[in-house]
């Protein structure tokens, strides 16, 4: 069996490696990412991991803590070189997460705050969804794997299990997982389309 701090430093080692293409890919101008996403993502991520934390996710809860920082950075890089087109729907996702972050601080209760804190970071992936959907070429699917991946391992890191401490990596598995496979499958249908 693989030492905790051994597994979260893995985690940590992947998500620096998969944000590094996205990063260089934005400053190529080939991603563009949906700045709402990125600032709810970002908060989020420090909710999550506030609230592993505090119930001893241990090294479980560092992929949370580094992903809160570069979504932050991200979301700062979006307002350059992000999505431009926002549209009605984008704004009610936005508005929908932010509003119910403010909830997280009245539950009292690191599970409620953990679910909360996961259920606005689904709603939040909604700008990101379409535009993938419409544009899955200005999004990088490799990062979206490497979350899924690095969510996995991390899930293996967590040194005291929970549904606090696991509810969070165990679904951005699947949300990663799912938007890496919707971009892959939109581009084949899109160069399918244009044989």
């Amino acid at each position: 069996m693989f030492d905790k701090q051994f597994l979260g430093s893995i985690s940590v080692a992947l998500t620096l490696l998969g944000y590094a293409p996205y990063f260089r890919s934005i400053l190529k101008r080939k991603t563009k990412p949906h700045m709402f996403s990125w600032i709810v993502w970002g908060i989020v991520n420090a909710i999550a991991c506030a609230g592993q934390f505090s119930r001893g996710a241990g090294a479980g809860s560092w992929v949370a803590g580094l992903t809160a920082f570069l979504c932050i950075l991200i979301a700062g890089l979006s307002t350059t070189y992000g999505e431009k087109n926002i549209t009605k729907s984008d704004w009610v996702a936005f508005i929908v997460a932010l509003t119910a972050i403010p909830l997280w601080r009245f539950t009292n209760d690191p599970l409620g705050a953990v679910i909360l804190a996961t259920l606005i970071d689904v709603v939040g992936c909604y700008p990101t969804i379409r535009k993938s959907y419409t544009k899955p070429h200005e999004e990088n699917a490799f990062i979206w794997s490497i979350a899924a991946l690095r969510s996995f391992i991390s899930f293996f890191a967590i040194e005291h299990y929970s549904l606090v401490t696991t509810f969070f990596p165990i679904t951005m598995i699947f949300t990663n997982g799912g938007l890496a496979a919707l971009v892959l499958w939109r581009r084949q249908v899109i160069k399918k389309g244009s044989n």
